[in-house]
This record gives C-alpha cells, sequence and structure tokens, in this order.
C-alpha cells in the first residue's frame, strides 16, 4: 500500500458560484459573470443553466443581452477572495495539509489524507462527507481521490461528481480524458494535434525516448502525467480561520429590508462555519461601504455569545435601525468573533433572570428610546471627582452575587440632577438655605471636604462638601450634602442621608 493518498476539490466556474453563494434567489436562473470596461464586457463565468440556455465563455455583452431569461453579474474579485476564504476552512477540517491548485476559473484544493482512515473511513466515506460539507457552505465541486497528486487532480478538473481511483489504476482512470486536460501551450497542442494523438492514452503510448528528442524534457513530465506517475513535492499552505462574509451589491441599496436579506444569509453562513469549530458569535461587525469611499461601522455585543440565527438577525435589524447609513449602500461585510458559549448557574433560592437573547433584544430597543450612552452597567471611573461613572455595555455574568446579613447603615440618596439652592453663610459656614420646600435652618455642620481636578481642561472642578442637619419650617428634620461649586460660586443640594 502507498503511503501517498490525495483528495483533490475542483470548484468550476468559481467566479459565478462565489456571486451566487449569498444570492439564493439565483442559483437556479441562468447567470453569467462579466468581466472588462464598459461596453466591451465578455462572459468570463457561467454557471450549467446559463451554458443550457446557449451562452458561453468569451461572448460579448451585447450577444449575451440576446439570450432570453440571462442574467448579467459584475465580477467581484472582492467576493471571490472572500469566497475562497470559506472554501479553505471547509475543507481545512477534513486534512491541516492543504496545497493550492486553482486555476483561471476554477478553484482547487489538494488535501494531503494519509492516515486519516480512522477519523473519516474509508477514501469514498471522506470525499462524501467533503461533498456534503461543501454543498452545506454554498459550493459545487467535483472531487477525486488518487495516491498520485497529479491524477487526482486531472481527473477533479475533468469530471463531475466523486471519484475514487483504485491504486495502481491511474492510467487506466486517464486514458480516455483529452489532451486539453493537461493545459498544454499552444504549439506543443498544435503539434500533437497533427501527430494524431487526442487522448491521455495516446500520449502514454508514445517512445519516452522518442517523444524527449523531438519535444524536450517537458514531454516526459507530461507523458508521466497521462500515465499517472508523475512526481509531485507538496507545497502545503496555512489556512486561517476567520469569520468573515462579504456581498459587493450590484447597485446601491437604500433599503433596510435588502440589507437584512443579505444578512440573514450572512448570518446563517457565520453560524454554521463557527458550529464546525463548536463556537459561538460573540460580536458581529458591519461594514457598509458607502458611495466617497465612506465606511459605515458598527457593533454588536450580545451579553452571551450565541449561534441562535433568529436572535442575531434581530439584532441587526435594531442596531441597522437605530444607526441607519446616512447614504445608499455599495458592499456589505460581516465579521464575526467566536467565542465559548457558558451557561449562567442559578441559585436554588435566586429569582429568575430573563434569557439572554430577550434580554439583548429589550436593551437594544431601550437604547433606541433612550440613546446608546444611557442603557448599560454603571461603572465607576478612576478619578476623585465625586459620583463620576460611566455606562459601559452589559453582560451576563456566571457568578451570583450571595447576600450576607449584615447591620443597617445609613444609605445616601443622590439626586439627579442636584437641585439648586441658597445658602446663607455665617462665620464661612453653612447657617441655613433655601430650596422649593421652604427655608431650612442648619442646627449642625461637617466640613468642609475640598476636592478639585483637571484643572488645566474645561471638565474641570473645584468643590466643597458640607454634612448638614438641618430644620424645616413645618417642624421635620433632614440631613443632606451640600456642595459649593468655587468655581462657578453656586450651591446644590446634592443627596439626602436615609
Amino acid at each position: 500500500m502507498s503511503d501517498e493518498l490525495y483528495a483533490c476539490i475542483c470548484a468550476a466556474e468559481f467566479p459565478a458560484q462565489a456571486l451566487l453563494r449569498l444570492r439564493t434567489e439565483l442559483q437556479s436562473e441562468p447567470v453569467v459573470v462579466l468581466e472588462g470596461r464598459a461596453p466591451l464586457e465578455t462572459v468570463y463565468s457561467l454557471n450549467r443553466a446559463a451554458t443550457l440556455k446557449g451562452a458561453v465563455l468569451g461572448m460579448t455583452r451585447l450577444e449575451a443581452e440576446g439570450i432570453a431569461d440571462l442574467r448579467l453579474l459584475a465580477r467581484s474579485v472582492e467576493v471571490e477572495s472572500a469566497a475562497r476564504a470559506v472554501l479553505l476552512e471547509c475543507v481545512s477540517q477534513f486534512s491541516p495539509r492543504i496545497e493550492e491548485a486553482s486555476g483561471p476559473t476554477t478553484c482547487g484544493f489538494v488535501l494531503d489524507i494519509a492516515g486519516t482512515g480512522l477519523l473519516f473511513g474509508p477514501p469514498e466515506i471522506l470525499a462524501q462527507r467533503l461533498r456534503a460539507a461543501l454543498i452545506a457552505a454554498g459550493f459545487r465541486a467535483s472531487i477525486a481521490v488518487s495516491t498520485n497528486f497529479h491524477a487526482a487532480g486531472v481527473k477533479a478538473a475533468t469530471s463531475r461528481g466523486i471519484t475514487a481511483i483504485p491504486e495502481g489504476q491511474e492510467a487506466t482512470a486517464l486514458a480516455k480524458l483529452p489532451l486539453a486536460a493537461l493545459n498544454l501551450e499552444e504549439n506543443f497542442a498544435e503539434t500533437f494535434a497533427i501527430w494524431g494523438i487526442r487522448t491521455l492514452e495516446e500520449l502514454a503510448a508514445l517512445p519516452e525516448e522518442d517523444l524527449i528528442a523531438r519535444l524536450g524534457q517537458k514531454a516526459k513530465h507530461w507523458r508521466d502525467l497521462a500515465r499517472g506517475v508523475a512526481a509531485h513535492t507538496f507545497q502545503p499552505i496555512e489556512a486561517e480561520f476567520m469569520l468573515k462574509e462579504f456581498f459587493d451589491f450590484d447597485t446601491p441599496v437604500e433599503e433596510m429590508d435588502s440589507l437584512l436579506f443579505i444578512g440573514a444569509r450572512m448570518i446563517d453562513c457565520l453560524v454554521a462555519r463557527a458550529s464546525t469549530r463548536a463556537l459561538s458569535l460573540a460580536t458581529l461587525t458591519v461594514d457598509l461601504a458607502l458611495p466617497g469611499e465612506r465606511q459605515h461601522k458598527r457593533v454588536i455585543r450580545p451579553a452571551l455569545p450565541s449561534i441562535d440565527r433568529k436572535f442575531l438577525l434581530k439584532l441587526l435589524q435594531l442596531e441597522i435601525a437605530a444607526h441607519p447609513p446616512q447614504a445608499a449602500v455599495l458592499s456589505f461585510t460581516l465579521t464575526a468573533e467566536g467565542g465559548q458559549s457558558s451557561k449562567v448557574q442559578l441559585g436554588l433560592f435566586a429569582p429568575q433572570t430573563p434569557e439572554p437573547s430577550r434580554l439583548d433584544v429589550t436593551i437594544a430597543r431601550l437604547k433606541a428610546i433612550a440613546g446608546e450612552d444611557r442603557v448599560g452597567s454603571p461603572v465607576l471611573e478612576d478619578t476623585h471627582r465625586s459620583g463620576s461613572f460611566r455606562m459601559d455595555a452589559f453582560s451576563v455574568s456566571g457568578a451570583t452575587a450571595g447576600s450576607k446579613a449584615s447591620r443597617p447603615r445609613m444609605a445616601l440618596r443622590r439626586m439627579r440632577p442636584p437641585v439648586p439652592v441658597r445658602v446663607q453663610l455665617h462665620t464661612t459656614k453653612p447657617a441655613a438655605f433655601r430650596d422649593a420646600d421652604g427655608n431650612h435652618e442648619i442646627t449642625a455642620s461637617y466640613g468642609p471636604w475640598r476636592s478639585r481636578g483637571c484643572w488645566w481642561s474645561t471638565v474641570g472642578w473645584d468643590e466643597e462638601e458640607w454634612d448638614v442637619l438641618a430644620q424645616a419650617g413645618n417642624g421635620g428634620a433632614v440631613a443632606c450634602l451640600l456642595v459649593q461649586d468655587r468655581r462657578k460660586r453656586e450651591w446644590r443640594l446634592e443627596a439626602y442621608y436615609d
């Protein structure tokens, strides 16, 4: 038994497949991909339905427009690059050793699958599982398995479906293929045509020494290819894992429904790709390209990583509705970061918390109503300024706060916003103050506690705090916090002590 075993994946007409992968509504229609400058575009790639309609490679745009019900799309190199990354990521699940074998309009990879029998079974079973994974990712590809690198590549490029070449039967499997399968240079192809050589079987039957004497050392390699014995040094590439989807619109899009239609398909693909690695989507980054090389970028952070497609699509809808792009959208990029989905362990007697998905949707709706900086979790800032805090994104923690019995303590109830008051001083101490409820006589005062900072900027402060006990006009007693803004020369009632 040979120590080498290869599986070649060949996705033909890849420019057309890349454009149709996210356009499920066009996959059954005849579609051609045009390349070139208007109005001299030519057909660069097409699907099978377009071939049945009579479309051929190289025909002009005018000729293509003459075919009824034929859909014309412009080639997008960015879409092809994103689709190639997805295809490479898909095949990397079956082998870490991968070599690229792409052509002008094909995307191909050769996998070294020697020793994978214990993981995936016989080569035929592996090929079936590989093809099913490719179909789930939106690709149609032919697969050939052989102990010879070049035999697998040639057979995959010239056949459809799955082909498994038994060891030692490479020449027989390649015998009936046309000579064009070797992609010879035009002058050599004409020479073989003059000799009457049409198939690989006829090329393999030629005498090696006479063939080399007439055409040089290249002819020996072609003959070995035809016989399925050509040697090859494997050159693996690195498959980078990146959860990213890209879509280039034919015309600028202004309606949110069109964005969400493509966004739903993108989320489906990202969830499926993340699930193969036991990951969830922790963040979604939306990048919309606008006219004038402008970008509209938003980041969606669920409270917990999720693979719920409907939930993620709802968050995308709320985010775009709350922050719509200021112009028509030219292209749509959706990038995700993988994360581990965690389980929140609740206490036996702890109150039931809402589901993270429902909580995220509620928070997104509250942000749309109240504002981005008014919803979240309060976090104290690292400053000496009294009451300084900011709002951070809300997140669910797996830890539960324990409740310990403690003695009652005095609570400080902040007034937001603070109440402006007029203060009467006696020997630099507050003696009385007046607010909307009337006059208050101060019976005891403690202070002052002064603080200042950021004097070099417009947000600086210089404050003086007093804790006071006061007697109201109706006979009631209050304990409160009075603050003097020394920069503005104003007094305000900041808080009550309960």
